[in-house]
C-alpha cells in the first residue's frame, strides 16, 4: 500500500505498509506528563494508528523505544507488562536527547514499531 499518515511539515510517514509488514514511526502521547503516562500515550497512539489499518498491538513484532533517560526503563517495562500481557515484541531501547518543542520537560518517550499483518 505504501506510506500513509504523512507529515509534510517534518517530512516523514507515520505508517508505511510494505508487503505483510507495517512500519510505524514517531508514536508519542501525553508529552509533558510522567514517564508512565508518556509510555501509555505512545502505545495508545500506536494502537490508534494500527486500528486505521485493522491491526492492533497484538500484531507488533518489533519496537525501538527512545527514552530521554535510560534509568526509566523499569517504568517502561512495567507498562509493557500491563499492555502486552506476556506476549512481547522484540525490543531495542535507546537513550537520546530529543529536539522537541517541549524541551527537557516535554518529550521523554518515542516508539517506532514494525507490525506483521498475518
Amino acid at each position: 500500500m505504501g506510506p500513509t499518515d504523512i507529515n509534510e511539515e517534518y517530512a516523514y510517514s507515520g505508517i508505511v505498509e510494505a508487503g505483510d509488514f507495517v512500519f510505524l514511526s514517531f508514536c508519542v502521547g501525553n508529552v509533558g506528563a510522567s514517564i508512565e503516562e508518556q509510555v501509555n500515550g505512545a502505545l495508545n497512539d500506536m494502537e490508534k494508528r494500527l486500528g486505521k489499518i485493522n491491526l492492533s498491538l497484538c500484531n507488533v513484532v518489533k519496537m525501538d523505544v527512545l527514552l530521554r533517560d535510560a534509568w526509566n526503563i523499569p517504568i517502561m517495562e512495567k507498562v509493557f507488562k500491563e499492555r502486552f500481557e506476556g506476549v512481547y515484541p522484540a525490543r531495542k531501547t535507546i537513550q537520546t536527547e530529543f529536539a522537541h518543542a517541549g524541551g527537557p520537560d516535554g518529550l521523554h518517550v518515542q516508539i517506532d514499531a514494525i507490525a506483521y499483518k498475518k
